[in-house]
């Protein structure tokens, strides 16, 4: 692993820039601790106080206090120096006026700097020859100043010492985290071998579909991990496809091959993560869910994009395939079989080596299945899901208990009476959704030369865009369903869609079918008709 490779630059500049610092603190720590030790308790002339000029030698009388000598008399002294009076600290933490005679010898030094003196800190000192006696009118003021330069001087080196504490700590921490990150990469599979570092190494004719295949037969749930890693610089941005309430889908190309973008907003990160963690379920990977290949944050400039990049099925959702197509009962079978399938898939909770959770859609409608070129169906648009394990024996759901569209939401759900804590009554809700998906199918076979012309469930009681209320009022208040063409009781094959599609839409969610028992319907179906799943 070069020092600059690609992946890992920001870390070393990081790191460089730490040493660095570290080493600018340590070098003025100790240029501070060097200059501390050079400086003098006060400052000299600078402080206003002027030399002490040399003295006579003519003996004179002082008063002394504290500071009598043995040969004292009544609190006077006799020297050939100078008379002193001083401010010093008191061990109770206060000050106290002492007085005395000073010597000629070492005078200079002792009336210019605040010396120990009897193991008493001086504070000020004031000297005087004048006259006799001449140090009672001599009052030294407190140096305030000089104390509050100590406190910055303290303040100063505590400051500069945490510095050079915190910068130590994160060096560490920065050196553990890149040696982990080293270490991880190094035990990591290489499969880019002998290939520029930004491209993903294919064996020959090999393509993408081919690899995302491969990760299938592993059981992962995500896609070939160098794919995952480098296909989302690689994608060019053909044409927009469609747009909801996360963000778009582009159909993009990689290698002139096509796969599906979908690239959420900024804002809708939450949803872009949630998804993505669905599609990266072990096992959970089906010919008729839709195919992961990777998720990638993009950044230009200001800009960043959140993507969620999938197989591309160029006949769109089965909204769009039915508007335009009318189906014989072979391709209606196709369409609702692997629809069932995959939510059968979706729904079932897998053990083994590896566990799959059985997860709930939640959003389950005509416009979130895509059609394949083959004409069968996969699920699409995990953003809403959720998971359960039954080993834990809770569902991970938000507060929201109103989510999905709402021309699709189960009774339960309009009314405000679904059980959060049962996991059973998310998988009745998305029966409910998908019976109406069934009806959407159905409609558009040709029977005795006739075909009924597209519509959404309800068309014909609710507005475009119904509300919460329009629905329950539909729904829950007058138990309507969808309307049922009379025609298809003269046909075998709708007469039984139309039983199969009323016991998944049920009132009461006890009473719906499963998605496995809706699978296993139509596999009947379509055996008595020859028709190969």
């Amino acid at each position: 692993m070069g020092w600059l490779e690609a992946s890992n630059w920001q870390l070393h500049v990081s790191l460089i820039v730490l040493l660095s610092m570290h080493m600018k603190a340590a070098s003025l720590f100790s240029m501070l601790i060097k200059s501390t030790g050079e400086l003098s308790p006060v400052s000299r002339e600078s402080n206003g106080e002027s030399t002490v000029p040399a003295p006579t030698q003519k003996p004179m009388w002082c008063r002394c206090n504290r500071h009598c000598r043995a040969d004292s008399v009544n609190s006077t002294c006799r020297t050939d120096g100078y008379c002193f009076t001083t401010v010093e600290d008191e061990e109770s933490g206060g000050h106290t006026i002492a007085s005395g005679c000073l010597h000629f010898e070492g005078l200079d030094i002792q009336c210019r700097d605040m010396l120990i003196i009897h193991e008493r800190r001086t504070l000020s000192i004031a000297c005087c020859r004048d006259k006799d006696f001449c140090n009672e009118n001599l009052h030294p003021a407190l140096p305030s100043l000089r104390n509050s330069d100590c406190v910055e001087g303290d303040i100063g080196h505590r400051a500069l010492l945490i510095s050079v504490i915190v910068c130590n700590i994160l060096l560490v921490l920065l050196i553990i985290f890149w040696y982990f990150r080293h270490k991880r990469q190094a035990t990591r599979p290489h499969y880019c071998i002998g290939v520029e570092q930004d491209e993903t190494y294919f064996a020959p004719g090999e393509t993408l579909k081919d690899s995302t295949q491969w990760s299938q037969s592993t059981g992962s749930g995500s896609s070939f991990p160098m794919v995952e890693i480098t296909i989302a610089r690689q994608i060019e941005m053909v044409k927009q496809t469609g747009k909801g309430r996360y963000g778009e889908v582009w159909m993009g190309k990689w290698r002139e091959e096509k796969v599906a973008v979908k690239v959420f907003f900024a804002t809708e990160e939450a949803s872009w993560l949630k998804e993505t963690e669905i599609y990266e379920t072990v096992l959970l990977r089906h010919e008729n869910i839709l195919g992961f290949i990777a998720a990638d944050i993009k950044c230009t400039g200001t800009l960043t994009e959140l993507y969620l990049i999938t197989d591309y099925h160029e006949h769109g959702s089965l909204y769009d395939y039915l508007k335009s197509t009318p189906l014989d009962p072979k391709a209606m079978l196709n369409l609702a079989y692997s629809s069932a399938s995959g939510l059968c898939h979706l729904h079932m909770e897998i053990f083994g080596t590896q566990v799959k959770p059985a997860i709930a859609h939640r959003d389950l409608k005509s416009k979130n299945i895509l059609v394949k070129k083959d004409g069968t169906c996969c699920i699409a648009d995990l953003g809403l899901a959720v998971k359960w394990f039954s080993d834990k024996n809770g569902v991970d759901v938000p507060p929201k208990k109103l989510v999905g569209t709402k021309r699709y939401m189960a009774p339960e759900v309009l009314d405000k009476r679904l059980n959060r804590n049962h996991f059973q009554s998310y998988l009745m809700a998305d029966m409910y959704s998908f019976g109406l998906i069934l009806w959407e199918v159905a409609r558009r076979c040709v029977s005795e030369g006739i075909v009924d012309k597209y519509q959404l469930p309800y068309h014909d009681l609710l507005p475009t865009d119904p509300s919460c209320k329009d629905m329950w009022e539909i729904v829950c208040r007058k138990k309507l369903r969808p309307a049922l063409p009379s025609r298809w009781r003269s046909d075998e094959c709708l007469r039984q869609m139309e039983k199969l599609m009323t016991e998944c839409w049920a009132h009461d969610p006890a009473s719906r079918l499963t998605a496995l028992r809706v699978k296993k319907t139509l596999a009947k179906m379509m055996e008595s008709r020859d028709i190969t799943i």
